[in-house]
């Protein structure tokens, strides 16, 4: 069995990102076997017994995960000039604290990355976070979350058209992987997905002539919208996970 880097088994492993892994390997704080190894680039055995440092449990256990409850006209990820930040949201007076968390220290919001999308026009439940693990969690392709929906659209919604939305499609010459599609009003649509194209929603309803006036995204995988107000951010509690 051929010998892999160290820092790609731990990002696949899920014990940290691999930019987080060579900070770790060069400080010292990573064993293989019963080894340390400080050396960036060390290829192992990919079946090697990998364990972190105390000290490195410990950084990991403080990096913190927002969740946002993003309002449209907000732009997600690497906003031009004249367009507003998702982060802008992150302050104190935008926090909500639900009844089983205590009140936690500020975090940086220019600390945060978004782990998947919201386009400037769509709204609802996005992730921010410290945590380079979830990042790839979310938005790696070999990792397939689910992520639902809710659509309103302008034009006939039909037993055609769902079907045709729930497989079928192509974008940009790819077939689609199936989705979940059903109708909840005359005018409303629910779709869960497990892949992230872009604008994928807003293209899927173009080719069956729906034309999309809303889009909320209400889930991810076991996180939920749930009560959290537009506009406002909260932590994501240690008892949760995708």
């Amino acid at each position: 069995m051929s010998e892999i880097r160290l820092s790609k088994i731990m990002a696949d492993r899920g014990l940290c990102s691999r930019r987080e892994a060579d900070k770790l390997i060069q400080q010292g704080l990573v064993r293989v076997n019963d080894s340390i190894v400080s050396k960036l680039g060390t290829k192992i055995d990919p079946t090697a017994i990998i364990t972190l440092a105390p000290k490195a449990i410990l950084a990991r256990e403080k990096l913190v995960t927002v969740i946002v409850n993003k309002p449209p006209g907000y732009v997600s990820t690497q906003p031009e000039k004249g367009y507003r930040d998702i982060r802008a949201l992150i302050v104190p007076t935008h926090q909500h604290i639900p009844s089983n968390q205590i009140k936690r220290e500020p975090v940086k919001p220019e600390s945060l990355h978004t782990a998947g999308r919201l386009d400037i026009d769509s709204s609802g439940l996005l992730v921010l976070t410290q945590d380079g693990v979830i990042v790839r969690q979310l938005i790696h392709p070999t990792h397939p979350v689910s992520k639902e929906y809710i659509v309103t659209v302008k034009g006939t919604i039909t037993k055609s058209n769902v079907e045709m939305l729930r497989g079928g499609l192509v974008l940009d010459g790819k077939e689609l992987r199936r989705a979940e599609v059903s109708q909840t009003k005359v005018d409303q649509l629910r779709i869960v997905l497990r892949q992230g194209r872009n604008r994928q929603i807003r293209r899927m309803c173009d080719l069956v002539d729906l034309e999309v006036k809303s889009l909320i995204r209400v889930r991810i995988g076991q996180i939920h919208l749930g009560d959290l107000p537009r506009g406002n951010w909260r932590f994501m509690g240690s008892d949760e996970s995708f």
